[in-house]
Parts: structure tokens; C-alpha cells; sequence
């Protein structure tokens, strides 16, 4: 019988690397290498405002598509005279770029294989992101030996690890609807206890809207507020902040850390 939801963010938390891709340096490079500066998405600055902010609401609540809507703003927006299938294959070498460079961390591995075989809980993959990023997150997660499956899909009766994709759901994490979704999943009705671990959009590089940090603790309260609202039982949270600074083996160990903690506080949930 399932008694307790956990529940895990994606980019930024289960993913670092997420963020990492989204780097200034980085997100240059994948740019020009995509072939998406050619057409006019030539700094992280014009990609933010031009193209992802003006369109994250369709593209994380639909199943449009990541690599359609930067199609579609760059025909809207920049109108290149060039053939509609040189914008769609840059759109789409830039998204299996960043998609295939957002991989789990192992270091999650030992929890998660924990969680995965726990009959009294379900572990929830709960992401804001495009539809893409559903199947990629599974391929991810079976990379390191741990089975998952869309929420929609997956087996009520037994519990499992599930990805709520919000671009799935048609909804974002802050709407109830998202978490009703859940709730109402079957094998649900004996939950007892909720935990989530988030970054609560901490870990966004500076320039996407989502991660404009004077949000943050405001938006960790109102998520556990929902959870406890629509879930009807107690809710906790373990916040993943990860403090990046410009030495890169002192970050790692920081994420290491991070994730090392958060797992033996998962751990003790299970317990509780």
C-alpha cells in the first residue's frame, strides 16, 4: 500500500546539469553549434527574451514542443530567408543538444534505486519543461538502472517512479490542478505523508524568468502550502540549493554534498 509521495524536481535538482547547459559559455556554443546564431539567436540574452520567456507558458503546458516554438519565433521573429527545414533542424540539433546533455546525476543512483523498490511509497519525477523532455528523462533515469514511466502510463496498482511532466499534465507546478492530477492517480487514497525535494528554481541561471531568486522562498512556501492543500496531509520540504562558485571542483564537491544530504534525509522519510 502506498503511504508516502516523494517527490523530486528534474533541471536543477535530479539534473544539475540542466542548469550547467544553461550557462552563458555554454549556451553560446550550443548556439552556434546548432545553427541557431546563424538565424539569429546569437546570445544567451536574445534566446531568453526573444525566444524562451514568451513562449514558456505554451511550450511547458502543451505538447507543442521545445523545437517548435523556437521554429516558431524565429519565423515570427527574425524571418530568415532561408528554408523552413534549416530552422527546424538547428531548432532540433539544439534540443537533443541540451535534452542529451541533462542527464541525472549518478550520484542520485543509490536513493533512487531505494525509493524504486519501496512498495510503500511513489516517487514523483515533478518537472516544469517541454514535451520532449518526458522521454528523456526516462532514458536517463534507465541509463543508470532505474525504471520509470509517464504518470499517465504508468501501473496504479503497484508503485513506481513517475514522471509528471508539466507540458503532460497542461499545467505548471504552482497550479493545483498539476498536483490534483496526481492525487487522483490510482493507489493514492492511503497517502500519508508528503516530502519534496526542489531547488524551487534556485539553481536557474540569471536571465530566465524562472529563476529570479527574490522568488524563491516565496515559491518554496506556496508549493508546500498546495501540496498540503490539495494532498490533505502533512507536507515537508528539503530545499537543494547549490552554491556554484567559479572553482569547478569545488562546486562538485558542494553538489556532492548536497545530494549525499538530501539522500539520507529522503531516506529518513522513508522510515518515518
Amino acid at each position: 500500500m502506498i503511504e508516502k509521495v516523494v517527490i523530486l524536481d528534474w533541471s536543477g535538482t535530479l539534473s544539475p546539469d540542466a542548469v550547467r547547459f544553461a550557462d552563458d559559455d555554454n549556451l553560446t556554443e550550443a548556439l552556434e553549434q546548432s545553427g541557431l546564431a546563424a538565424l539569429g539567436i546569437t546570445d544567451p540574452e536574445t534566446f531568453w527574451s526573444r525566444i524562451v520567456n514568451p513562449t514558456w507558458e505554451e511550450g511547458s503546458t502543451t505538447p507543442v514542443g521545445y523545437a517548435e516554438v523556437i521554429v516558431r519565433r524565429i519565423k515570427e521573429v527574425f524571418s530568415p530567408a532561408v528554408p523552413d527545414e534549416r530552422i527546424r533542424a538547428s531548432a532540433a540539433r539544439f534540443v537533443a543538444n541540451y535534452l542529451g546533455h541533462s542527464p541525472a546525476d549518478h550520484r542520485w543512483n543509490r536513493i533512487l534505486k531505494k525509493l524504486s523498490e519501496d512498495s510503500s511509497v511513489i516517487t514523483v519525477v515533478a518537472t516544469d519543461h517541454y514535451a520532449e523532455a518526458t522521454g528523456a528523462i526516462i532514458r536517463s533515469l534507465k541509463e543508470i538502472g532505474i525504471p520509470a514511466a509517464p504518470l499517465q502510463n504508468a501501473p496504479g496498482a503497484s508503485p513506481s517512479l513517475v514522471i509528471a511532466n508539466s507540458a503532460d499534465m497542461g499545467a505548471h507546478k504552482d497550479d493545483h490542478i498539476y498536483w490534483e492530477t496526481i492525487l487522483h492517480s490510482p493507489g493514492l487514497e492511503a497517502v500519508r505523508r508528503v516530502l519534496i525535494v526542489d531547488d524551487f528554481g534556485f539553481n536557474e541561471v540569471t536571465g530566465d524568468s524562472y529563476g529570479e531568486r527574490r522568488k524563491v522562498e516565496e515559491r518554496k512556501r506556496a508549493t508546500l502550502a498546495l501540496l498540503e492543500g490539495v494532498f490533505g496531509v502533512p507536507a515537508s520540504c528539503v530545499p537543494f540549493m547549490w552554491e556554484r562558485t567559479s572553482d569547478p571542483e569545488r562546486s562538485d564537491k558542494a553538489l556532492g554534498d548536497l545530494i549525499t544530504g538530501a539522500s539520507v534525509e529522503i531516506e529518513g522519510f522513508l522510515f518515518e
